[in-house]
């Protein structure tokens, strides 16, 4: 029977492999994909614990907000990645420090 504890240890494991990616990586695209994974291991976490409290179904609306959230910011952020590499020919973001209007 999967438990709750299942459900944490992979959302556990899922932010720790985002935060990795956020952090080590100079590529803007990996960087958001980490973003994505972060947010996708909050989710898990908020279904999960909406599962086992009978009745509640917060978590659920968590999510959708979640949901909202990362199409936003994906949208936003590859706005961003397009502008940046239109300007700066690369996505390395170490090259680009100084961003000039």
């Amino acid at each position: 029977m999967i438990t709750l504890q299942h459900f944490l240890v992979l959302s556990a494991v899922i932010f720790c492999l985002g935060l990795y990616v956020v952090l080590t990586r100079k590529n803007a695209v990996a960087i958001l994909m980490g973003v994505e994974l972060i947010l996708n291991a909050a989710s898990i976490s908020f279904v999960a614990f909406s599962r086992y409290i009978s009745g509640a179904i917060t978590g659920q609306v968590f999510v959708i907000f979640i949901i909202i959230i990362a199409v936003s910011e994906a949208a936003v952020a590859l706005a961003i990645i397009l502008n940046i590499y239109q300007n700066f020919r690369t996505l390395d973001v170490d090259e680009t420090k100084e961003l000039k209007y």
